[in-house]
């Protein structure tokens, strides 16, 4: 039972991120005239397909991803080709996949929002302070109760973490309880701090937990949807530049595998919490698509930039081409690997939630 829960809440969540992201391309391709060869779900081979006008659309048998066939991708002497229009149409075409992949979270965190789901709430309380912290700076005592951080009232240890990691390098303000009186102090998290400490080097701990079952009405839903998506692209970001900057670890990483075992175990919790996976998994695609790494529309659009630097002067069909199909096998092997790396840890007992 768990298998099918897994695999059923994998394939709708990957179903939806997808077309969303195909969808982009699509529907910019065919509003400029490009020719659409062929809207696919899913890797060949192919399971069914459909011709409507000059489109086939088909349904594949490997559900990892799915793709928006253009004529002439990379040669412009094909009519009405992708690679014949102006820079900018292109560069509309090629990132539009990712722009619905940032519009898609709100929808779904909009959402799960208004669906009925469980929500823990507790008082949170300093329960240790590190020695040369921040939080030893700002004047923290063990006991201290931590009430708001920036405006935003604290009602469990998750709100804690999440808004300091929104704000890392960046100065907060803190109002907390000591003894019955209201105090209030700021900081800066860090982003690189010492090993145990944490960005602010305090341990917290949870008093008075309670589960309350709540549904958000949608015109906060709308507004609040807006804000955590906002907020979880600002968070991706901030992962991405810890890594690149090696404040972060890269621990943790998981394929397509890890990620369906990840589905399950967190479609087990409610159809809230997986709408809210599926809208942080969409924004994953979106900003992975950007990166200017061949096979990638990020890579693509590095192209028709390196065109216009180049006053119209195009790469040659053949070397670009051949650039995305070294990518794309690149790819595939790093997807081996974890892939790979994944099935140890299911077949071991692991787990992707640490």
């Amino acid at each position: 039972m768990d298998i099918f829960i897994t695999i059923i809440a994998f394939l709708f969540v990957l179903a939806l991120v997808i077309i969303a992201h195909e969808l982009g391309h699509f529907g910019t391709a065919k509003a400029f005239g490009i020719k659409v060869d062929e809207f696919g779900i899913g890797f060949p081979p192919r399971l069914l397909s459909f011709k409507r006008g000059e489109t086939l659309y088909s349904l594949n048998a490997i559900p990892l991803g799915g793709f928006t066939k253009m004529a002439g991708e990379e040669d412009p002497n094909i009519e009405r080709s992708l690679a014949s229009q102006k820079p900018w149409k292109r560069i509309i075409v090629l990132s539009a996949g990712s722009l619905m992949n940032f519009i898609l979270p709100f929808v779904l965190i909009s959402i799960a929002l208004m669906v009925p789901h469980n929500m823990a709430y507790s008082d949170v309380l300093v329960d240790e302070i590190a020695p040369g912290s921040p939080a030893e700076m700002a004047g923290f005592q063990p006991g201290d109760m931590i009430t708001e951080i920036n405006g935003h009232q604290v009602k469990s240890i998750v709100d804690i973490n999440r808004y300091i990691q929104l704000n890392l390098g960046r100065d907060i303000t803190l109002k907390y309880l000591r003894e019955g009186s209201e105090y209030e102090t700021s900081l800066v998290p860090r982003w690189k701090p010492p090993e145990g400490q944490g960005a602010v080097g305090f341990l917290i701990k949870a008093e008075n937990y309670e589960v309350v079952k709540e549904s958000i009405p949608f015109w906060k839903a709308i507004p609040q949807g807006v804000t955590e998506t906002f907020e979880t692209l600002v968070l991706f970001k901030n992962s991405l530049l810890g890594l690149v900057t090696g404040a972060f670890s890269a621990g943790g990483v998981t394929g397509p595998l890890g990620i369906a075992q990840l589905t399950g175990e967190v479609a087990r919790a409610g159809v809230s919490p997986l709408l809210e996976f599926a809208a942080f998994l969409s924004i994953n695609l979106g900003i992975i698509n950007l990166l200017p790494l061949p096979a990638l529309d990020g890579g693509r659009i590095v192209f028709v930039l390196l065109e216009w630097v180049r006053r119209g002067k195009k790469i040659s069909p053949q070397k670009e081409g051949m650039v995305h199909m070294i990518g794309f096998a690149l790819l595939m092997l790093l997807m081996f690997v974890i892939t790979f790396q994944d099935i140890v840890r299911i077949i071991s007992g692991g787990s992707v939630i640490p």
